[in-house]
């Protein structure tokens, strides 16, 4: 890890502790209770922490060896990670796009559940900010599969480690990559 993506990877995690977690009981999309939230939206909308997590985010899936296209997942937690790491490809001149995955497809103009360029014979990761469950990621690998997607990896800007790594990875066949867990984010 070069010193600059040492303290790219640093300042985001500060960020994150700072801007993103939220103590006090809530309930999660997944319907579980928790003690924390982890609005990672105060840090991919944010003009500072999103740059850095699209570089850190490229920097770990580029360390793991996964090669990709395009980048996206379920709207509306994955829409500015998959911009955040297009626009850190295009800062070090490679072409990545991002896509954007719907809830449901369209059922009008061109019916569509997968937004974009298109990842039809492409190869796709998908993208989430913070995973509980794994069930809105699944939810675009089965999108971005239906409509002919080549998907290498599942990856999170952080794990709450409540099981997405290991569901997304036995239900889907695909890696799981986060840049933090929890542990760093001292939840534990």
């Amino acid at each position: 890890m070069t010193s600059t993506l040492a303290a790219d990877r640093a300042r985001l995690l500060e960020l994150i502790k700072e801007l993103a977690v939220v103590r006090g009981k809530v309930i999660l999309s997944s319907g579980k209770e928790a003690d924390y939230y982890i609005d990672l939206r105060r840090i991919t909308l944010h003009h500072e922490a999103s740059r850095l997590a699209g570089r850190v985010m490229l920097s770990m899936l580029d360390d793991a060896g996964i090669t990709f296209e395009t980048a996206g997942g379920l709207t509306m937690g994955a829409d500015p990670v998959g911009t955040a790491l297009m626009h850190a490809a295009a800062d070090a001149d490679r072409a990545i796009d991002a896509f954007v995955v719907r809830k449901a497809q369209k059922s009008y103009g061109m019916g569509r559940q997968v937004e974009g360029p298109g990842v039809d014979g492409r190869t796709v990761v998908v993208l989430e900010d913070t995973s509980t469950t794994g069930g809105s990621a699944l939810t675009a690998v089965a999108a971005v599969r239906q409509a002919g997607g080549n998907i290498q990896a599942v990856a999170v800007i952080v794990d709450r480690d409540t099981g997405a790594k290991e569901r997304i990875e036995a239900e889907a066949n695909i890696p799981y990559l986060f840049i933090f867990g929890k542990g760093e984010l001292g939840l534990d």
